[in-house]
């Protein structure tokens, strides 16, 4: 990605903090960076472009994250409270991202961003439900409960939280709900 493309990325994240997803348009997001649309196309083809560099950013930062987090030395719960308490984090200083990745409505009837999001939720769900393997084997999780079921309940109650927050217009601190989250879950799959 080239410095512009970044630059183009990062603006169309602020106008979809300003205006939401329908704010941006090719047109709008020219006017906020002072270009022609033009401009704007000869580095991306086209707003759904856009919308997969801003799924490729978000992308690119939980994988950074969890290249530090990586140590097998780290108790596989800590890990998984690591993963929550980072994601809760980067959505509250990023709400225009939580608003293009659980945006259900905006990937429906577009096959290259629904394949888009949905790789990136089977890359979370793999990474988790190999965490929840681990503490199972290490005996600090329960196996009462199948590995792929404890992956979708966290993942699946932070997405929830994430998308009530959103819906509420982030009338709550999410990094505060999401450690209660957290906590509540913790107590269910710790042996």
């Amino acid at each position: 990605m080239t410095t512009r493309q970044s630059e183009i990325l990062q603006e169309a994240i602020k106008l979809i903090a300003e205006k939401g997803i329908q704010g941006l348009t090719i047109k709008n997001l020219a006017n906020s960076i002072n270009v022609t649309e033009p401009a704007i196309y000869r580095h991306f083809e086209n707003k759904q472009q856009i919308l997969v560099g801003i799924l490729s950013l978000f992308s690119e930062n939980k994988e950074n994250f969890l290249a530090t987090i990586g140590n097998d030395s780290i108790n596989p719960i800590d890990k998984l409270k690591s993963i929550f308490e980072s994601r809760f984090k980067y959505f509250a200083k990023n709400p225009a991202i939580a608003s293009v990745i659980f945006s259900e409505e905006l990937f429906r009837n577009d096959r290259l961003l629904s394949d888009r999001v949905f790789e990136i939720m089977n890359s979370s769900q793999k990474i988790m439900l190999e965490i929840i393997r681990k503490g199972q084997n290490l005996n600090t999780i329960i196996d009462s409960v199948p590995a792929e079921q404890f992956a979708f309940i966290i993942t699946g109650a932070l997405r929830l939280i994430v998308t009530k927050w959103r819906l509420s217009n982030y009338s709550f601190n999410l990094q505060d709900e999401g450690l209660i989250l957290w906590n509540s879950i913790e107590q269910i799959i710790k042996k």
